[in-house]
């Protein structure tokens, strides 16, 4: 059985910042990220959608720029699930959107685990709009994540959620 892809590959001219398409967001918080059609799935919807599914997998074969930022999403749900155990609604909320706005790495620095499979970026200010496209992306990521995680009780999460927080996606944590 392979790997769930993103639908997003099939769109021509997706600008992209290193080999990692900058897609478009539904989201409330500033960024770079173009506005994503409120009516239409966003990559962030696909990220949460997919996540269950692909958490499984050790391979994943690239197809393109839109599924890098399905991994990198997949990573960040990865790691926001393994930081949510124990935690009401509330105080997940404040963690989590700590978590998404600490210094984190990009592509092309030392600490990033996946730099076999992302390129760097070109300049440093091709590097600015990596780290603020992805700043805003793990906001959103870490905002949707939590109506989710949280939809039936908001004093703990949902155990179909937190099963998945020690599966490891392509054996890589961020």
């Amino acid at each position: 059985m392979p790997a769930y892809h993103s639908s997003f590959l099939s769109i021509p001219n997706v600008p992209t910042t290193g080999n990692l398409a900058m897609l478009p967001l539904k989201t409330k918080f500033r960024g770079p990220a173009y506005p994503a059609d409120a009516n239409q799935m966003d990559i962030i919807d696909e990220c949460i959608s997919l996540f269950r599914a692909n958490c499984f997998f050790r391979n994943f074969e690239i197809k393109g720029p839109a599924d890098r930022t399905l991994i990198y999403g997949t990573l960040f749900i990865s790691e926001c699930l393994g930081k949510l155990t124990g935690m009401s609604c509330r105080d997940a909320e404040r963690h989590l959107n700590s978590l998404a706005l600490e210094n984190f790495s990009i592509p092309g620095s030392p600490g990033f685990p996946l730099n076999a499979l992302y390129s760097p970026p070109t300049s440093t200010q091709d590097s600015e709009l990596m780290r603020s496209y992805l700043t805003q992306f793990r906001q959103e990521l870490a905002f949707r994540l939590l109506s989710h995680v949280y939809a039936s009780e908001k004093t703990h999460p949902s155990k179909w959620w937190t099963c998945f927080s020690k599966r490891r996606f392509m054996n890589k944590a961020l």
